[in-house]
């Protein structure tokens, strides 16, 4: 679905006077060869699908979005200087664009998308998808946010199993992907792989990018799964993988102490019972199944001991009201 004749985005980005602004991470990508790539590697087919850009920035990937054959796309900027350009895209597309301009951490999901593409979660996802080139410095918080939306299956994740495309910092595309044994498997690695199917489908060269940042960038999706591989709440889970992941070098029980006020000896060494860990691994060896089984664990401790999922153990002046009780007799 071809758009009528328009500058190219080097020209957009020459008239609107729209240089990058280091503090926000910005970096374009110009090469029309790997936007549409990246188009394509959404899906096979986004005839009819509504889309959510974000960080559209001058509209580099906004125009093969469009050229898809999208039925409808929205962008969420934060930076006001892309807004003009962005209208003239919307303008050219006949209506087929909406413009949000705001902080994508900030934003709710739960009326840019008509309610008719809603599908139950055990389907095949809907004809919704999320991409873009993310901001190096907010792509870490924001995907957290959204494992988390996943988890709770609400904003954009109430129509079902939308899907994502995004941009990343190649090492840290490579912590989503990796396995155990594998020295980049982090936090990031149990968050996303717990509710997601994650592959990472190319890496972009840096000099691709006007300014070249110093590291290369990597293209990753993200198809939720119909269960997740840990069954227990998000906010549980990323707590216990966050403390197990303090000290990655050293034995998985470093981490696993820092769950339980210092008095409290027997209760990591109960977790580790229960959930049938080797003390002694180290916390990038572990398996999904394995910190599930910690979860599981440490659940039923704070069952068992009001107070104790309250406990953090880096800020216990400004942490959330704790006070420990003794375990009932039960």
């Amino acid at each position: 679905m071809h758009l009528p004749p328009l500058p190219t985005i080097r020209e957009i980005i020459r008239i609107y006077k729209l240089g990058s602004i280091k503090r926000l991470s910005q970096n374009f990508l110009l090469d029309t060869n790997i936007t549409h790539k990246l188009v394509r590697s959404m899906g096979r087919n986004l005839t009819g699908a509504h889309v959510c850009e974000v960080g559209p920035g001058p509209g580099s990937i906004t125009r093969p979005l469009l050229e898809a054959g999208v039925e409808h796309l929205s962008v969420i900027e934060l930076d006001k200087r892309f807004i003009p350009s962005l209208q003239l895209l919307s303008k050219a597309s006949g209506s087929r664009m909406s413009i949000y301009h705001g902080d994508v951490l900030r934003f709710n999901f739960d009326q840019i998308f008509p309610d008719t593409l809603s599908r139950p979660w055990e389907e095949h996802p809907p004809k919704i998808h999320i991409v873009g080139n993310l901001p190096f410095g907010v792509s870490t918080p924001l995907i957290i946010r959204w494992m988390n939306a996943i988890a709770d299956r609400n904003q954009a994740w109430r129509y079902g199993r939308t899907r994502l495309t995004l941009t990343f910092q190649k090492e840290v595309a490579e912590r989503m992907i990796a396995q155990p044994e594998d020295e980049q498997r982090s936090r990031l690695s149990i968050m996303t792989q717990y509710l997601c199917d994650v592959n990472l489908k190319f890496v972009i060269n840096g000099r691709s990018f006007v300014p070249p940042p110093e590291v290369d960038a990597a293209v990753v999706h993200f198809t939720p799964r119909v269960e997740p591989l840990i069954p227990y709440p998000f906010k549980v889970v990323e707590k216990v993988v966050r403390h197990v992941f303090q000290f990655r070098q050293k034995m998985c029980k470093r981490g696993i102490q820092t769950l339980f006020p210092p008095e409290q000896v027997s209760m990591p060494k109960e977790m580790i019972a229960l959930a049938e860990i080797d003390p002694e691994t180290r916390s990038f060896q572990l398996t999904i199944d394995e910190f599930s089984r910690l979860c599981g664990a440490y659940m039923e401790i704070c069952r068992k001991n009001p107070g104790i999922i309250d406990y953090y153990f880096r800020d216990e002046e400004n942490a959330p009201s704790w006070k420990y009780q003794r375990p009932s007799s039960i």
